[in-house]
């Protein structure tokens, strides 16, 4: 498989889990909606796909660094439970979006 199609069938892939969280999300199944966004198929696939080019060490080194990324993401997601009522749903987006980099930001700083 060449690279134009790896990218593409990642795409796909990609797009596919958006795509049904947002049919699932809009039919009122919010449970399902979410499930279906943070279910590791992502995840796993881009463990297989790192595995196949670049072997354990890599995979071992991404797992790593992608738990540094839940404490952002928690707050982003609670930000968002919060922000949404409040403030409606764009500026809820653009604060919370901007939280999370502050903290990937707080992240990176405490890595060094």
């Amino acid at each position: 498989m060449n690279e134009t199609m790896k990218y593409g069938l990642y795409f796909l892939l990609g797009g596919t889990i958006v795509s049904l969280s947002t049919y699932l999300g809009s039919q009122g199944r919010s449970f399902l909606a979410a499930f279906a966004s943070t279910f590791p198929a992502i995840t796993g696939a881009t463990f297989v796909l790192i595995y196949l080019n670049g072997g354990n060490d890599a995979i071992v080194s991404y797992a790593k660094n992608l738990l540094w990324f839940v404490p952002p993401w928690m707050v982003y997601v609670v930000s968002m439970i919060a922000g949404v009522p409040r403030f409606g749903f764009w500026p809820a987006m653009i604060g919370s979006l901007t939280l999370y980099l502050g903290w990937v930001g707080l992240v990176k700083l405490v890595l060094r």
